[in-house]
């Protein structure tokens, strides 16, 4: 009961701050938002001069509406609780063209591989470890063949003003190191803006009692 308490005030909170636009959740949206600062994050927006931080993939089953993420381990959550972990509980919504839609229960089932995996803090592309991005382009790449996003290197971006935080995690300088960003992956070809990094009324997420 308690569960479905908080659920429902997460949903009224939501309600009485939110933008005019609705959010309808559809299963493989890919959602971003903006984490509380701290050094990790402020390198990760900064490197990326992108308000992005975090991502994750919308499902749906028996429990309402959840979220599949690489923040901790591998996991699924209630959007709820997905939605207010992020900044002013703001977040952005990208969907899969029509065309791809198909491929979204084949993503899914490829994410639900690395269920229980633990997170990557160094941010490198092997299995052992996940990071949220690398989530959803390992994802969609084992159902299609196809990347999502670009890849880029260390060296890339705007590492400079974050070598502090970079050396801290590292213990060096990883230029070269291959990485998908929540940026990169938002400017996916394969993936259209639905709804801009504000905060949204969740229109068709049912309340449902976690067990």
């Amino acid at each position: 009961m308690k569960g479905v308490l908080f659920a429902l005030s997460v949903g009224l909170c939501l309600s009485s701050t939110s933008a005019e636009v609705a959010y309808e959740p559809k299963e493989g949206d890919i959602l971003f938002q903006s984490l509380a600062h701290n050094p990790l994050i402020d390198a990760i927006e900064g490197s990326t001069r992108s308000p992005f931080s975090h991502c994750g993939i919308v499902t749906h089953s028996r429990r309402g509406w959840r979220v599949l993420e690489a923040i901790g381990p591998v996991q699924e959550i209630p959007l709820g609780h997905w939605i207010v972990q992020g900044r002013e509980a703001k977040f952005a919504v990208y969907r899969l063209h029509k065309n791809l839609q198909p491929k979204v229960p084949d993503m899914l089932r490829a994410a639900r591989e690395f269920l229980g995996r633990p997170y990557d803090i160094q941010y490198e592309l092997d299995d052992a470890k996940i990071y949220c991005s690398e989530l959803i382009y390992k994802a969609w790449k084992s159902a299609t063949g196809e990347e999502m996003g670009k890849l880029v290197k260390l060296g890339q971006l705007d590492w400079k003003p974050h070598e502090a935080v970079i050396r801290a995690i590292a213990g060096e300088l990883p230029l070269q190191r291959l990485m998908i960003t929540p940026r990169d992956l938002a400017a996916a070809h394969q993936l259209k803006q639905v709804l801009p990094l504000l905060r949204h009324n969740i229109a068709s997420a049912k309340v449902k009692q976690t067990r």
